[in-house]
């Protein structure tokens, strides 16, 4: 297969618009169960659609950028199935030392093609399937139940297909198992359930699924704290835990602070100015998604503590921004360790 055939043109013409959104969920705070729903372990990868139309293949994230520079191995696998066409919704993964890994598949945005090729051979990525909104035989299924489609999904990844590249994402009607897979969510591969009617279409564009994340609150200490943009008031928390050797490591931050105590925490804040703050690992400087402003922190004498609530942990971080509960004065700073947010579960889940 030539490099050419395992890219993609703006002139190609795929079975359906190349710019399609795929179908969204809505935030739920709990597993709906009334009947008529399957239920799907949310993976915790980038979101994509796979395009296929003979030789040519394309991968869309969510926000409609393109992928396939970043995952040329999965690009060339798609490329060489036998079938001709097909568009596919699920989730690009990497995986090491058995798990996967939020933190390599960042990795794979990088602008240097020789790092990417590097990477795709040594962390070779994987596509969980767990939708399907075109056919083989070029038949558009959006307006089709999803229990056809998924029908359609299953026989497309067959038993010859190389699993370590393309997966089927599990899905279930049972409640009970759900459940389980809630409860194993936050500290593992997966990142909550999703929820689909059964009989729903694929709706593009359309929170028309629900999602169920497992919330969980840790003691944090505040190391530090950033201001708002133009403003001399605090706009965010900078959240540490103590590890091992006894340092305090940056873990991830909060900024659900009300505006009418922002004067009075910003003064209390600044009485309290100490480096270094972090004497662990401490929060990074610019990188292609934060600005030279949003990267500059005050440091603080570590005496504060304070509850947030996350859902998910990777690599030792809370992945996304936290809810702030409550201050904690009760609670020495030394008690706030990573013994909170560790797994308290194995991460059983194969695909």
């Amino acid at each position: 297969m030539s490099k050419a055939s395992a890219q993609t043109t703006s002139s190609v013409i795929f079975g359906l618009p190349i710019d399609i959104e795929p179908m969204e969920a809505r935030s739920a705070a709990a597993l709906p169960f009334d009947g008529g729903w399957q239920y799907e372990p949310k993976w915790d990868g980038f979101r994509c659609l796979a395009f296929k139309e003979g030789p040519n293949v394309d991968l869309r994230a969510k926000s409609g950028k393109p992928l396939a520079r970043y995952f040329p191995e999965v690009v060339a696998f798609l490329a060489g199935l036998s079938v001709e066409r097909f568009v596919v919704d699920g989730e690009l993964v990497v995986e090491e030392a058995g798990k996967l890994s939020f933190d390599a598949l960042q990795m794979r945005l990088h602008p240097a093609e020789t790092r990417i090729q590097k990477l795709s051979t040594e962390t070779p990525a994987k596509l969980v399937l767990f939708d399907m909104l075109m056919t083989p035989k070029g038949d558009d299924v959006r307006n089709d139940a999803l229990s056809r489609r998924r029908s359609g999904l299953v026989a497309f990844v067959g038993p010859d297909i190389d699993q370590r590249r393309l997966a089927l994402s599990p899905c279930t009607d049972d409640i009970e198992q759900a459940k389980l897979w809630l409860s194993d969510a936050g500290s593992g591969s997966t990142d909550g359930v999703v929820c689909k009617r059964i009989d729903g279409p694929y709706i593009p564009g359309e929170r028309a699924m629900m999602k169920v994340k497992r919330l969980r609150t840790a003691d944090c200490v505040v190391g530090g704290f950033r201001y708002e943009a133009d403003s001399k008031n605090v706009g965010s928390l900078l959240l540490g835990l103590y590890n091992s050797a006894g340092k305090l490591d940056h873990v991830g931050f909060t900024s659900a602070i009300s505006n009418d105590e922002r004067g009075d925490l910003t003064r209390k804040l600044e009485r309290l100015r100490k480096p270094p703050g972090f004497n662990g690992k401490a929060p990074g400087g610019p990188s292609r998604w934060s600005t030279e402003r949003s990267a500059e922190w005050v440091p603080l004498k570590p005496e504060l503590v304070v509850e947030v609530r996350f859902d998910h942990v990777t690599g030792h971080r809370f992945r996304h921004g936290t809810k702030l509960m409550r201050w904690r004065p009760d609670k020495k700073p030394l008690q706030c360790t990573f013994e909170q947010i560790e797994a308290s579960q194995p991460d059983d889940l194969t695909i």
